[in-house]
């Protein structure tokens, strides 16, 4: 990944379907000090098992009589979903104070941010990196985004 400049109060998302970190650069683009100024977390999803006992459903075409089978839903995409437009809003809540913004995503969770933010947040995003960084403590996302060896 190449070097990313981090300037002096710049906001890093870094999240997933499931978890999100919002953090707030107090060091300059020299010497990035990424804190956490919030923390995400979706609520507890069960198993699909445990969600649903149904069969998938069924439908049967009258003029033919052919029948086809439904596709399930997947309850845990439609949780993620919900979690990323929580996150989006709770980001849109704070506009006025987040200025320049780095979005840092899987792919899927990336699109469903980018169509949750309001028009205000998204003129204040300065880049969006495709990756998934939900997992790494917080002074690796800083080397990692900035592109310095490890210590």
């Amino acid at each position: 990944m190449p070097r990313m400049l981090l300037p002096h109060d710049v906001w890093v998302l870094v999240g997933d379907g499931r978890k999100a970190l919002l953090l707030r650069n107090h060091g300059d683009a020299a010497y990035p000090d990424l804190r956490t100024s919030a923390i995400f977390h979706d609520e507890p999803n069960p198993p699909s098992s445990a969600q649903g006992t149904d069969r998938p459903g069924r439908s049967i075409e009258h003029a033919s009589g052919r029948r086809s089978g439904m596709e399930e839903t997947d309850l845990h995409i439609l949780a993620e979903q919900r979690f990323v437009q929580s996150v989006a809003e709770a980001l849109s809540d704070r506009v006025t104070e987040i200025g320049a913004l780095v979005v840092v995503a899987p792919p899927r969770t990336l699109a469903a941010l980018r169509a949750a933010f309001s028009n205000g947040l998204r003129k204040n995003i300065v880049a969006e990196i495709n990756k998934d960084l939900t997992h790494h403590p917080v002074h690796a996302i800083e080397r990692i985004l900035t592109g310095k060896p490890p210590t």
